[in-house]
């Protein structure tokens, strides 16, 4: 199996080539920055450096051809303005799902953010600063754009607080699964589990720790 990984130089990101590279898989990284291709071929990755917020369909699909998953997880990241939570985090979805489409890739993971649906309809929870609320709107845009399409077999996932602590491989995965926390390595579990079993097609779960093994969780889900 060979997966496209766009933001491939993020912690999620790296952790995921690793664990598919380590069972036999092929992993193309799309970067942004050309600093970064040591660090994904170190970890086992082909990598590719394109702008997701300058480039074309068309450039993204040639780097797509060929590929039998791709894994949106890039993300403007802290520090990042307004401005790019929208290019990015949606507007980078968005053109990867178009290029997607264009090169016949049929399986999309999309890696989104617990709290999304808290901003639909223009709702703003207490608390929520002006670039946080960007954020999770970003994230909601880029969603309904990926549900609306119906040549992707797309699945999204919401992980909670992502922390950099050791995997459990226990998980809680599920359409609603409260507030809660995970190792950024679990979430990276998931979604190599997903893949390689080829479940979870338009389905949008939530992910935090939990009592079940990572591969049960997966397989419990409605085929």
């Amino acid at each position: 199996m060979r997966t496209v990984i766009a933001g491939a130089h993020g912690k999620i990101a790296r952790e995921l080539t690793r664990q598919l590279v380590h069972k036999g898989h092929q992993v193309t990284g799309m970067i942004r920055n050309a600093d970064h291709i040591k660090d994904i071929e170190h970890d086992g990755g082909t990598a590719v450096v394109v702008d997701l917020e300058s480039g074309t369909v068309q450039e993204v699909a040639e780097v797509l051809k060929g590929a039998d998953a791709v894994v949106f997880a890039a993300g403007a990241g802290p520090g990042s303005g307004i401005g790019r939570k929208d290019t990015v985090d949606r507007g980078a979805s968005v053109l990867l799902a178009d290029a997607a489409e264009s090169a016949a890739i049929d399986r999309f993971i999309q890696v989104s953010s617990m709290g999304a649906d808290s901003v639909r309809n223009g709702a703003r929870p207490d608390g929520l600063d002006d670039v946080f609320y960007a954020y999770l709107q970003a994230k909601l845009a880029a969603e309904e754009d990926l549900q609306n399409r119906r040549n992707l077999s797309w699945t999204i996932l919401r992980p909670g607080g992502l922390t950099d602590d050791q995997a459990t491989g226990r998980v809680k995965l599920a359409q609603h699964t409260g507030r809660g926390s995970v190792p950024r390595a679990d979430v990276a579990a998931v979604i190599a589990t997903l893949l390689e079993e080829k479940v979870g097609a338009q389905k949008t779960l939530e992910l935090i720790s939990g009592e079940e093994a990572v591969a049960d969780a997966v397989a419990a889900l409605p085929r």
